[in-house]
């Protein structure tokens, strides 16, 4: 039943099912609810971001994956400390290595790390949900990180963006130079996940390509796009890597220039790959560096970013 709900928001077909459940053919029904089935179950894999928002009424959330704090004037703090503790709720133990990778992910060209959390007040806390979703930036004690089985590595490392205290890229106040937002498309009552948002830009360019980017099929109630780049990109919506924008991000909110001895002082241009990059960032899809030659490189910096607690013990 959750599933045909989800089906109805997502495909805006309950009109279609119902004048085909008093059809007297058992076999068109049939045939009908499977097929919303599947494209629910592809919904669910591809855009496992706005999951919390459709099939939960516990949380306050915003945008799919931004959980709303009872004080808003605390959304988008920065973090006190660029060693972020972390704890993994055991019934996620199963997927540790997903969450450890996305930590490495953000810490490999930033100041910020993730060490295990021991007796600290303050930390993120993963734990288990239908799908991703964080609050945005430091909210005191236990913070949640919620953590679906759709959530790939790059899922993770989204939301690990918002408790850092970042928004997503598509609600910039530039937006409309770099893409064209369909509302005829976005399911009722959740065109507000696609307003913009006065915010801080750090004076880097719109990336299209972020990972904090929504993809074009996101709350969709027809199956057609809700986000159309306005030039020729093909990876918006991307969970694979983060870009050098979002890097800079990173970097310019926590100080990481000024005050990091261990990071090169010069930062990557907007929209160029740098070297060093292209061999150490993760295959978010598999689990792996994307060179095998990098993996033992990767795994040290794994180490580095946990303070050498990487496990669930």
């Amino acid at each position: 039943m959750l599933l045909l709900v989800l089906a109805a928001l997502v495909l805006a077909a309950l009109v279609f099912v119902q004048h085909v459940a008093s059809s007297p053919l058992r076999e068109e029904r049939e045939a009908a609810e499977e097929d919303l089935l599947i494209k629910v179950e592809r919904y669910m894999k591809s855009n496992p971001e706005t999951l919390d928002e459709l099939m939960t009424e516990k949380y306050a959330i915003l945008e799919g994956d931004m959980v709303l704090s009872s004080d808003r004037n605390a959304v988008g703090s920065v973090w006190p400390t660029k060693e972020i503790p972390y704890s993994i709720n055991p019934e996620l133990v199963d997927r540790t290595a997903d969450i450890l990778s996305a930590m490495a992910m953000v810490s490999e060209h930033t100041c910020v790390s993730f060490p295990k959390r021991t007796s600290e007040s303050s930390y993120l806390h993963f734990k288990t949900s239908r799908g991703c979703a964080s609050y945005v930036g430091f909210g005191g004690g236990e913070q949640p990180m919620f953590i679906g089985p759709e959530c790939i590595v790059g899922n993770i490392v989204h939301e690990i963006l918002h408790a850092l205290g970042f928004h997503h890229e598509h609600t910039r106040m530039d937006r409309d130079q770099y893409i064209t937002v369909l509302f005829g498309n976005i399911m009722e009552g959740r065109q507000r996940n696609f307003q913009k948002v006065p915010g801080v830009t750090f004076d880097l360019s719109y990336d299209v390509n972020s990972i904090l980017h929504y993809g074009s099929g996101f709350f969709s109630a027809n199956g057609f796009r809700t986000i159309v780049p306005n030039g020729d990109v093909k990876n918006m919506g991307q969970r694979v890597k983060m870009t050098d924008t979002d890097i800079q991000k990173v970097r310019r909110l926590y100080s990481c220039v000024t005050l990091c001895s261990h990071l090169s002082p010069d930062i990557p241009e907007t929209g160029k790959e740098s070297e060093v990059m292209k061999d150490t960032w993760y295959d978010v899809k598999n689990g792996t560096s994307s060179d095998q030659s990098s993996s033992s490189s990767s795994l040290q910096q794994l180490n580095s970013t946990t303070r050498g607690q990487n496990d669930t013990s």
